[in-house]
């Protein structure tokens, strides 16, 4: 297989690169529909209507705005519910305390049901349950550790296993101190987790999601971040059924950066088709590159817009 790091994409590569196994999944038995699951997107499904994306589970988050609400927390907060968003996933407080966030999002009408927070390095459980009152605080139902990959001694991609075995180790710690303070535990990845480990086949994320129990450790899969690891969303479904509460839906261009939900390559609908058969909850309009030139802070909010109406409007 050719580097995907020298190697053009165009929707074709994304759509055949992995046709059997995509089809493999789809004929595959669903099974019970995961609690998770919308009774909208369910009846839907059992009747042979479109399916569609559940206005009341779409999510942003918030670090797409991130100098947006650095220059006007309560304004961005009261545009994204006139967008039509009623939850959010933070990434910090905005230089607020949690009480201090929780009351700008109530004051807009709008709910942090995620948020992402780094556990402690090396782990500190008292550290991360104070983490865990303040998410609390703010309404979290999920809490998700965001980014694991790089080794801090060279600032590589990790190569050596024993560096994922033990964040698994913490991972579980973690999650089971999440589960016992009300809150679900996730752990997102990026492109990095795909790398294989010790020169063999195995990759970090293969042993993240074997060593990490399912019932402490859900998965927030970035659909972005897959396919440029050359990990297609659906196969994970396959592999991980019932385990992927969350996505975050941000589009891929063919220079393999961020575009706007819906203006690039990724084929969400064929990814969201299985939703009942992975246990989504939460589809996060997210784009990372907000605030870098020529971008500025307002384009945030427009591609919140484009990405909560191209979901609203997607039928599959």
């Amino acid at each position: 297989m050719q580097d995907p790091a020298t190697t053009p994409l165009t929707r074709r590569r994304i759509l055949g690169a992995t046709a059997g196994a995509a089809a493999l999944a789809a004929g595959a038995s669903l099974g019970a529909a995961p609690a998770a699951a919308s009774d909208a997107a369910a009846s839907d499904a059992q009747h042979g209507r479109p399916q569609r994306v559940p206005r009341e589970q779409i999510s942003v988050q918030l670090y797409t705005l991130r100098d947006q609400l650095n220059v006007d927390l309560d304004g961005s907060l009261a545009e994204l519910r006139r967008i039509g968003y009623t939850r959010i996933e933070h990434a910090g407080f905005v230089g607020r305390s949690a009480a201090q966030f929780r009351a700008a999002l109530d004051a807009a009408g709008i709910r942090a049901t995620s948020g992402h927070v780094g556990i402690p390095q090396p782990f500190d459980a008292s550290a991360w349950e104070r983490a865990l009152e303040d998410a609390n605080v703010v309404g979290n139902r999920y809490i998700v550790h965001p980014f694991f990959g790089i080794d801090a001694s060279t600032g590589q991609p990790i190569r050596n296993s024993a560096l994922y075995h033990a964040m698994a180790r913490d991972l579980n710690r973690a999650g089971a101190l999440a589960r016992r303070a009300g809150i679900d535990f996730g752990y997102h990845n990026h492109n990095l987790e795909f790398t294989r480990q010790d020169g063999g086949q195995r990759t970090g994320y293969d042993i993240l999601t074997a060593e990490t129990d399912p019932s402490l450790v859900h998965l927030e899969v970035d659909l972005f971040w897959a396919w440029v690891g050359a990990a297609d969303p659906v196969d994970l479904i396959a592999k991980h059924r019932g385990r992927i509460r969350q996505v975050h839906v941000k589009d891929l261009n063919t220079a393999r950066s961020f575009e706007d939900a819906g203006s690039g390559l990724i084929d969400f609908g064929r990814i969201f088709a299985h939703a009942r058969e992975a246990g989504i909850a939460e589809y996060i309009i997210e784009r990372d590159d907000a605030g870098t030139p020529p971008r500025v802070p307002a384009d945030a909010l427009t591609t919140a817009r484009n990405g909560f109406q191209y979901l609203d409007a997607l039928r599959y």
